[in-house]
């Protein structure tokens, strides 16, 4: 039955906003297709220079301590300026602020992948991780607007969620066999193409109703809330080379928890806030934005020491290494696609998150019994597809509830705070997990190396050792998320039928 469209006041305009049934456009899968090809060009270039990163440090004559800005750059101004992005998106409008994030990700990447110097690099991977804050956050806005039928929504979420728990590994593989193969430049000049592919689909196939004439951004809530997630992230970053105990890494924590302080505060003050805090005070989101944090910290601090195990210690090639993640992936697909895009309707959210997150961690508790002969085939393979797919399970209703019920203008915002949460939870997982494996390591080795002849097989034996132990707490870590997850998401499976994105009836302001 045909079902007339729905008009409601929008209080950041003077006009009627039409929220059409989606069923009436027939191009919205070919939206899909463009929205989830520019999410997965952001989430995959996050790990893609992972492997490349040796190869673009020797040719470029970084120092070791210097290397990990190519990851950090990247990561610190995505996570530190989502929140900007997803609230000009909202102001300037999806589609617009969306083909702009392209243009601007496909000219960082050209520059990136012809960087002459270490600075030219950094600089190019800041400038993506900046235009990724204002892509990520309007893809997902598109996608929550353009997909309001529960049945349609599933299948929508269950590609996203595929993509977004899958892209990292992804990268990986594209990683290895671009960087064997052609060159470690071509893991930046890859986006260019996808980015012009991507902005001739946004032209033709994706529509969306403009931005907000007339509305301020927030600027004391950008200072304040992109100035603490900026100096957290860096914190976090800044503790693996120099320590918890470090005053600068302290310094940068305090104040970003100060900053974030005064940023609540304000947010409940402002005219027109950057974060409306009826956003994050709603129990359901709020348990998905902890839910997703603290998942991320597990999966990424899985990919930093799979890649290094599987690299250094079983001496795989790039290739190998990337192909190594494979089966993971598949597993994310198949979770998300096949297992919670069909139950989604029938099940509560948390139905489908508490048993992903066990699944999860019961494959990161197989890893834990890694060794330095550990065979891939019947000890990593299992631990791998056990954790795609309670990935795969977790991920999609994350994504789906989240954004569930939204009023339009508060569609980017929210959006923006659902990938806050992975960027700012991937860099704190990279950061603290690894902080745990090297002291372990260190302890390891200073306990057992009697024999100088065997320093080489103890020092092996000692890196696994702190990649075991980093993989103890980030199984600690995933059961916390499932805990979290089942006590604070109480949402009803939608009904069929319905609208998912009902309007809120709660005011901007």
């Amino acid at each position: 039955m045909t079902r007339p469209d729905a008009s409601r006041t929008d209080p950041w305009s003077s006009g009627q906003v039409n929220v059409t049934r989606t069923g009436e456009d027939p191009r919205r899968w070919w939206g899909l297709v463009v929205i989830a090809l520019a999410q997965l060009m952001v989430v995959l270039d996050a790990t893609i220079v992972n492997i490349a990163l040796p190869s673009a440090q020797q040719d470029l004559g970084m120092s070791d301590a210097n290397r990990q800005w190519v990851i950090t750059a990247y990561t610190l101004a995505f996570g530190g300026l989502l929140l900007l992005g997803g609230r000009i998106a909202d102001l300037v409008g999806r589609k617009r602020t969306f083909m702009i994030g392209l243009v601007g990700f496909a000219a960082a990447s050209a520059l990136g992948g012809a960087a002459t110097g270490s600075g030219m690099l950094f600089a190019a991977r800041a400038l993506q991780g900046v235009f990724a804050a204002v892509l990520a956050p309007s893809a997902l806005s598109l996608l929550t607007t353009t997909f309001t039928d529960p049945k349609e929504r599933g299948k929508a979420f269950g590609i996203y969620g595929a993509l977004a728990g899958s892209g990292s590994a992804i990268g990986f593989i594209v990683g290895g066999l671009l960087t064997e193969y052609l060159n470690w430049r071509w893991c930046l000049y890859v986006n260019v193409p996808i980015a012009v592919i991507a902005f001739v689909g946004a032209l033709v196939l994706l529509h969306d109703r403009p931005g907000h004439a007339g509305a301020r951004l927030d600027v004391p809530g950008v200072l304040l809330g992109c100035g603490g997630l900026v100096a957290i992230v860096y914190g976090f970053s800044e503790a693996q080379p120099r320590g918890w105990s470090d005053p600068l890494v302290l310094t940068l924590l305090f104040g970003g928890v100060v900053l974030l302080t005064a940023f609540v505060w304000w947010q409940s003050r402002a005219p027109m806030p950057l974060l409306p805090l009826h956003i994050v005070k709603d129990r359901n989101r709020a348990g998905c934005f902890l839910t997703m944090g603290l998942a991320v910290i597990g999966m990424f601090g899985l990919f930093l020491f799979m890649t290094y195990y599987l690299q250094v210690v079983l001496a795989y090639s790039p290739v190998r290494t990337g192909l190594a993640f494979l089966p993971m992936t598949a597993a994310i697909i198949v979770g998300s696609t096949q297992i919670s895009a069909r139950l989604m309707n029938r099940v509560a959210p948390r139905m489908l998150m508490v048993p992903g997150m066990i699944l999860a961690a019961s494959g990161m508790v197989i890893l834990t019994q890694m060794t330095v002969d550990s065979s891939y085939t019947t000890e990593i393979l299992p631990a791998l597809l056990l954790m795609g797919l309670g990935m795969g399970l977790t991920f999609m209703p994350v994504f789906s509830t989240a954004t569930a019920g939204v009023a339009p203008q508060d569609s980017g915002v929210t959006s923006a705070t659902v990938n806050t949460s992975q960027q700012v939870g991937g860099s704190i997982g990279t950061a603290l997990l690894n902080t745990i494996a090297t002291t372990s390591s260190t302890a390891y080795i200073t306990a057992h190396l009697t024999n100088p002849a065997q320093k080489a097989l103890v020092v092996k034996e000692g890196v696994v050792h702190g990649y075991t132990v980093a993989i103890w707490w980030a199984a600690g870590i995933m059961l916390l998320a499932g805990l979290i997850a089942g006590l604070m998401v109480t949402a009803k499976p939608p009904k069929q039928g319905a609208p998912a994105q009902a309007p809120v009836p709660e005011s901007v302001a």
